[in-house]
């Protein structure tokens, strides 16, 4: 007879969030946007580590505009097996209610979106170049015509 705590292994689905593994930082473009009118240039600081025995990804996120940390957030993505799906759990330094992106992670590319009370919001991490994550933050009214939020390209350090 099993266990019923019994230990699942992560899948294959699971192990593609390890991409995320690591410190990072690079520049930033933030487009002038309704939560920052002018935009402007910031640095990100990302830590991403394995957790939940492999399950799940957890981001420790700092941005610095004119040398003081301005922002930060606190990430959690994973897989949901049932649901066939990625998630991102995502809670920052704006104070609001946590949010959830949902999407796919398709050849390097994991791209998740949520709807808000204003629109939707896509997210996307481009994996697909050894050492470097592409980041990119959209908004639309309609999940049809987006406009870029912000900009990131970030090197492993």
């Amino acid at each position: 007879m099993s266990s019923p705590y019994a230990m699942l292994d992560p899948t294959d689905a699971h192990r593609a969030l390890e991409a995320l593994i690591g410190r990072w930082q690079g520049e930033e473009t933030m487009h002038p946007s309704p939560w920052d009118p002018k935009g402007g240039s910031a640095i990100g600081m990302i830590h991403n580590a394995r957790s939940l025995d492999g399950f799940a990804v957890v981001q420790e996120y700092q941005q610095v505009r004119e040398d003081i940390a301005s922002f930060f957030g606190h990430g959690v993505f994973r897989y949901d097996a049932q649901k066939s799906q990625y998630e991102l759990h995502w809670f920052d330094s704006f104070g609001g209610a946590p949010s959830l992106f949902i999407g796919t992670f398709e050849h390097g590319l994991l791209v998740l979106q949520q709807a808000t009370q204003g629109g939707f919001m896509r997210t996307s991490w481009d994996l697909r170049q050894a050492g470097i994550i592409r980041y990119k933050a959209e908004v639309s009214g309609d999940a049809i015509a987006w406009q870029p939020f912000m900009e990131g390209v970030y090197e492993r350090v």
